[in-house]
């Protein structure tokens, strides 16, 4: 079997730097968020980011985990209900690469941000943003040609 090595282009991000995010439905209820992330943790699954959206009757939480066919399993074998979607991370350095430029890069390419949140691990330690974009591959793209380091699901997970 013959093994073929891919080159990024500095033109063109990755194939893979979608990151699958889990949105889980709770009920609005004390202890609903703690109950979840120690059915995650039993499971040896790593929450890695992190958003709560509150209603009067239910909560989304959006998850991106260290594992999410795992979770996305484990969701289905529990009844809980779930979506699944497909999201950005981008990392902001020191070096230029910080918020203000991030937003003002997607404004030039005209991409609409629909969500975004900060995330819990920061693997190289500069802060990371999860996206959720109207066109994600082309966000990647034009984050990634702009200098931007576009996070894939194996730079997080452990």
């Amino acid at each position: 079997m013959e093994s073929t090595i891919l080159q990024e282009t500095p033109t063109q991000a990755p194939a893979s730097t979608a990151i699958r995010q889990l949105s889980v439905f709770l009920q609005n209820r004390v202890g609903s968020l703690m109950a979840l992330t120690k059915l995650l943790q039993d499971h040896s699954i790593e929450i890695l980011g992190l958003s709560m959206q509150d209603t009067t009757e239910m909560t989304l939480v959006r998850l991106i985990l260290s594992d999410p066919e795992s979770a996305g399993m484990l969701f289905i074998e529990k009844g809980i209900p779930h979506a699944d979607c497909r999201i950005v991370v981008v990392e902001l350095s020191e070096s230029g690469h910080r918020l203000t430029e991030c937003l003002s890069t997607l404004l030039m390419a005209e991409l609409n941000i629909e969500f975004c949140y900060p995330l819990i691990v920061r693997p190289g330690l500069n802060p990371l943003l999860a996206l959720h974009c109207d066109e994600g591959v082309a966000a990647a793209d034009v984050l990634h040609r702009s200098g931007f380091r576009v996070m894939t699901q194996g730079d997080l997970s452990r």
